[in-house]
């Protein structure tokens, strides 16, 4: 089916060509006039925190809702905020600011806890009801410029949203060209001419821009991420670009060996396409175990970023086959000088790596010895790797964000850029009364107790009288763990005649690493099983399917390893562009070395794309080295022949997608600074230390156990293989049903 596929686009290349421009300009156009809204909603149902959500939307009145509150920090560095000049600026800003659309309640900075205690700072709160999650932005510039008396009295204002982030949406640019750059230098010293180089690099283009397009625009139907669009662009460009890499080479080699243009199109799709089918397959399978991650955010950006990964495999299927037949024999015109492998060059480099098969084969258990305690080095940090919520602390020193963070510590101290959202549930009604009632008098009492508890703001009673809610700041900042354990500590709390339920920033991200904990077991179960359940199926070798899934989880341990290095660690922090919150700045040492916490669902989500990316090199690696396993029948020799037909081509590809990675580490956001690192670094192990030597000691030792498969079994799986596409192999192996029975015969 592929193999026809590949034909007739081949032979309608113009058409395929107009085709996938026209979508990706028409989706680029749409999302450039209808905007792509982006909404972080970290609700959790089920969870202690959503409760107490649920019950601030119940009668405590208009904008008492967790996404529905601005925050203007204020700061006047030359005279007290009290000053009659500056209390009349802020007072004429305040009138301006209850002008703007969806804004129902503005509090002034001159109530209890609304200025710091030098009268330098003061915060205006701003509630908003009605107003649509994907307006945010636009109602954030709107209060933004309402504020301007203030800026015009010599009063700096930043505005600090505590609710959906939608205005601090990650903007694309740099990186991506930074990475599109570097994959074309990758491209010219493998290929050595510009038209072939500049292929992966079109195709990858046009289906980065399909798939950023169709995400854009599904921000108008359902909650997006801020970081899906990064996300995206760095998972499409890596694999878009090395699917297309994988397509390109065999094509070239068949062309070389004689075979005309729209043969070797066909044949192309039919073996490599098959390959970057599953290996794509892969990738989408894992991401989509993160469904069961039961963290709403969590699963939104597997499934978005899925759509990337689906959008380079069919753009490998399709305009890839397209270029190849439109091309026809110029796909090697405009040869670089002095660049990329000439046919005797491409064989010396096939001869290093089968020579590096050899020397494997014929010492398997010291290289086996050796490979492990390497990474186990490289995976050992992991054990010391720091969890927890990632606050705007970390955010870039020129965001707003960072710097209304800033201000909120210094004036009223760190807990106070994440409060906890107290709600009680009264068993007796009791009206709004100053002093409170004796119950919610209470109640407040007993939150100031709570060791950690510096500030317990007014009570609010809801219309019913049965819910108090109260803002309890905390001495510690919404990274510190002991945060966490104020919320846990409040939550414990037994009072007579109240329930407690404990929401805001601190109380979700907690209740959300709870959930991931539990969860976490069955979604790596499920993509390991499914994983190798597609490895079975492709190869019928049970023993390989295992050792595959062992393989890559033996990567993804060395990338933990390097996270909790730079980031738990703080060995090198700084050096990756994050900058030191203000309790680690002092130091030239201090601004380059200091410790980030990684926010819990990070790990479950690098595993599921860590996990489908190195399948990806596994599946191509093993095809080879069971086609000349089927020609000989010699093992040892079988596994230097596939890791020399495929050693130059994985590492070629590999250190495409690590040029991409290492360019998304220049992102201002730390999470994509996060996944850079981790991703990088897991690509780079797993096509070397892993690909190059783990795997073909194993298999030497594995021997004829390889490719076993008991009769059992043998007989009740279907008649599937993905074969055909070894990128220079000497000849096409035929595989067909009862080579494969054969073959499992042998194994016997």
């Amino acid at each position: 089916m592929l193999g026809r596929l590949g034909g007739w686009c081949a032979k309608h290349g113009r058409l395929v060509l107009a085709a996938w421009i026209l979508l990706a300009a028409a989706l680029t156009a749409g999302t450039l006039v209808f905007g792509r809204p982006v909404s972080n909603n970290a609700s959790i149902p089920g969870t202690d925190a959503q409760q107490a959500h649920d019950l601030m939307r119940q009668g405590f009145g208009p904008g008492y809702d967790p996404g529905g509150t601005f925050q203007i920090v204020l700061y006047s560095k030359d005279k007290p905020l009290i000053d009659a000049g500056r209390k009349r600026a802020v007072e004429r800003a305040m009138a301006r600011v209850r002008d703007v659309p969806h804004v129902v309640q503005v509090d002034t900075p001159y109530r209890v806890g609304g200025l710091s205690r030098n009268l330098a700072i003061g915060v205006i709160t701003v509630r908003l009801s009605g107003n649509d999650s994907g307006d945010l932005a636009a109602t954030s510039r709107s209060i933004s410029a309402a504020v301007e008396p203030v800026r015009a009295a010599g009063v700096e204002a930043v505005l600090a949203d505590n609710g959906t982030p939608a205005d601090k949406e990650i903007k694309t640019g740099s990186s991506e060209i930074i990475g599109v750059a570097c994959a074309l230098l990758v491209l010219l010293l493998a290929f050595g001419t510009l038209v072939a180089a500049l292929v992966p690099v079109f195709t990858a283009l046009i289906s980065l821009g399909v798939g950023l397009g169709v995400i854009g625009l599904l921000g108008h139907l359902v909650d997006v991420p801020k970081q899906a669009s990064v996300m995206a662009s760095m998972i499409g460009l890596g694999v878009g670009i090395d699917y297309a890499l994988f397509l390109l080479s065999r094509h070239r080699k068949l062309l070389a060996d004689g075979v005309p243009v729209q043969e070797s199109v066909r044949r192309t799709a039919q073996g490599a396409g098959g390959a970057v089918f599953f290996a794509g397959g892969t990738v989408v399978i894992a991401l989509a175990a993160l469904m069961l991650g039961g963290f709403p955010l969590l699963r939104t950006l597997g499934w978005i970023t899925g759509i990337s990964v689906v959008c380079a495999v069919l753009t490998s299927l399709t305009l890839v086959p397209a270029l190849l037949g439109l091309l026809g024999h110029r796909i090697n015109a405009l040869r670089v000088p002095f660049v990329g492998p000439r046919r005797d060059a491409a064989h010396s480099a096939a001869s290093g790596w089968a020579g590096l098969g050899t020397w494997v084969a014929g010492r398997p258990w010291r290289v086996l010895v050796v490979a492990i305690a390497v990474l186990g080095a490289l995976a050992a940090p992991a054990l010391a790797l720091k969890l927890g919520p990632l606050d705007d602390g970390y955010a870039d020193r020129g965001q707003d964000a960072r710097r209304a963070y800033e201000l909120m510590e210094t004036g009223f101290g760190p807990g106070s850029n994440g409060p906890l959202i107290v709600v009680g549930e009264l068993d007796a009604a009791v009206a709004v009364a100053d002093p409170p009632a004796p119950a919610v008098k209470r109640v407040g009492d007993r939150l100031a107790d709570v060791p950690g508890v510096t500030y317990v703001s007014p009570a609010k009673v809801n219309v019913s009288g049965r819910s108090v809610l109260f803002q309890v700041v905390t001495r510690y900042a919404p990274s510190d763990p002991r945060a966490g354990d104020v919320v846990r500590n409040v939550r414990a709390l037994g009072i007579p005649g109240a329930r407690l339920h404990v929401g805001g920033e601190v109380a979700g991200m907690a209740d959300a690493s709870d959930r991931i904990a539990e969860r976490t077991p069955s979604v790596i179960g499920v993509v390991v099983l499914l994983s190798a359940l597609l490895l079975l199926l492709a190869f019928r070798a049970p023993l390989v399917a295992i050792k595959a899934a062992l393989m890559n989880l033996i990567s993804l341990g060395a990338a933990f390893g390097a996270l909790a290095i730079v980031f738990s660690y703080g060995l090198g922090s700084g050096l990756v562009g994050l900058d030191p919150p203000v309790s680690a700045e002092g130091s030239y040492l201090s601004t380059l070395f200091f410790t980030v916490p990684i926010d819990s669902y990070v790990p479950l989500m690098l595993f599921a794309v860590l996990f489908g990316l190195s399948m990806d090199y596994e599946v191509f690696l093993l095809t080879s080295v069971r086609q000349a396993y089927q020609r000989h029948g010699d093992n040892r020799r079988a596994v230097a022949e596939g890791l020399g037909a495929t050693g130059r081509v994985i590492t070629s590809a590999a250190l495409i997608m690590v040029v991409v990675f290492v360019a998304f580490i220049a992102y201002p956001d730390p999470l994509v600074k996060v996944f850079g690192v981790g991703l990088a670094v897991a690509i780079a192990v797993d096509a070397t230390v892993i690909r190059g030597l783990l795997v073909p000691a194993t298999m030497v030792l594995l021997g004829r156990l390889n490719w076993w498969c008991p009769a059992w079994l043998d007989r009740i799986l279907p008649d599937l293989s993905v074969a055909g596409h070894g990128e220079d192999d000497e000849e096409e192996p035929q595989v067909t049903a009862h080579s494969e029975k054969a073959l499992a015969g042998a194994g016997r």
